[in-house]
């Protein structure tokens, strides 16, 4: 598979050589780790309003047999923090409570506050069609192409493109192989699309692929760029990026992950994730995607106008998404949140409008990419509660 052309100022290959010299050894399961001391829950601060003694008691039992390590970040009307778990089964040793992880899907917040912008400067039109920014994007069979708006809602009707698996064991194998976002989307774009845009919300990388593509086309600059100087930077988030193209280690500190790879406990930790790019590929640390919710939903990002569309169901039938964000009600309250899961990784991100309460965790678990409620209630939730 090709790499990403040099012209868009992106690392296109890291060698095989390199590749296959990484420590990625699989373990006969935890039992065969060496025994494990998992650090202490560690609340850095209380706060009422939300249950603290049941996100205590969740990081207490970590590590356990899916969970190995555990962050949570709670703010909003007081704060609370706590880490619990092992950065590596093998040593034992105690979890990073600063580490960086892979956030995956919650990078398309920060795609979507990147187009928003565009937006605000009026150099992108939300409901103009995206081959009006990418004339070359769509086949004559796409008789009525998308919106901007339509791909930031995931109603675009896109099919999903090309991938390496669609399980973590067949990814597996190819995880230091690269598919590049250009593949994905011509494989997607071969396609009818799957209904009329507009018609169905279908939550899918699809959608932020083309959105990262259009970042570039609108700027005539690299996608990891234009994130860096209009988020992080503003928002100070200084652990926060992308790897160099194909490169599939996180640089500076971070806890091993792992995964459920034919019935052994496998680490998965270096991963070449190239193809998720701006729908997935972004990795990040508690902290610094705490500045985010709060800097998102505290106007600093995208016009309080333009926050308000982003924030706004379409009327579709079952449709729960705005733009990235994923409209839930707990106890009677409004959420705004995104989930992300890699291999090994699961993030969460969420919010009140008001930003009265707010909740980030990574949690690295080998059922990262199952049904993410479990690990949503456990770590998640009762920050909400009371």
């Amino acid at each position: 598979m090709t790499a990403r052309p040099t012209a868009r100022a992106r690392a296109t290959a890291v060698s095989a050589l390199l590749a296959s010299s990484l420590l990625l050894v699989p373990l006969a399961g935890t039992a065969a780790a060496q025994p494990a001391q998992s650090s202490p829950a560690v609340p850095a601060s209380r706060a009422d309003g939300f249950d603290a003694t049941a996100l205590e008691r969740a990081l207490a039992e970590v590590p356990d047999g899916d969970v190995s390590a555990a962050l949570i970040r709670v703010g909003g009307r007081g704060s609370w923090a706590g880490s619990a778990g092992v950065r590596d089964l093998r040593t034992g040793a105690a979890a990073l409570p600063h580490a960086r992880f892979r956030a995956g899907s919650t990078t398309k917040v920060v795609t979507a506050a990147v187009v928003l912008q565009l937006v605000a400067e009026k150099r992108v039109a939300l409901d103009a069609p995206v081959s009006r920014y990418l004339p070359d994007l769509l086949p004559p069979s796409f008789t009525e192409p998308p919106t901007v708006r339509q791909l930031l809602t995931y109603t675009s009707g896109l099919r999903p493109g090309a991938n390496l698996g669609s399980t973590t064991e067949e990814m597996y194998p190819h995880r230091f192989e690269t598919l590049t976002p250009e593949e994905v989307v011509a494989a997607s774009v071969a396609q009818d699309p799957a209904h009329t845009p507009g018609e169905r919300q279908v939550y899918g990388n699809i959608h932020y692929t083309v959105l990262g593509m259009l970042i570039e086309a609108v700027t005539g600059d690299s996608y990891e760029h234009q994130t860096a100087v209009r988020v992080f930077r503003p928002l100070r988030m200084r652990h926060t990026g992308f790897p160099g193209g194909p490169d599939p280690r996180i640089h500076g500190p971070h806890n091993r992950a792992y995964a459920d790879i034919g019935g052994r406990t496998t680490d998965v930790t270096e991963w070449n994730m190239s193809d998720r790019w701006a729908a997935g590929d972004m990795i990040s640390t508690t902290a610094d995607l705490e500045r985010l919710v709060f800097g998102l939903f505290g106007g600093k990002l995208v016009p309080r106008p333009l926050l308000d569309q982003m924030l706004t169901v379409p009327d579709v039938d079952g449709a729960t998404y705005g733009m990235a964000l994923q409209r839930f009600v707990v106890d009677g309250r409004e959420i705004w949140g995104k989930t992300g899961s890699r291999p090994g990784y699961h993030t969460v991100l969420g919010a009140t409008r008001d930003l009265s309460r707010t909740v980030v965790y990574s949690v690295n678990a080998e059922s990262a990419r199952d049904d993410a409620f479990p690990l949503v209630q456990r770590f998640a939730l009762p920050a909400f509660a009371g």
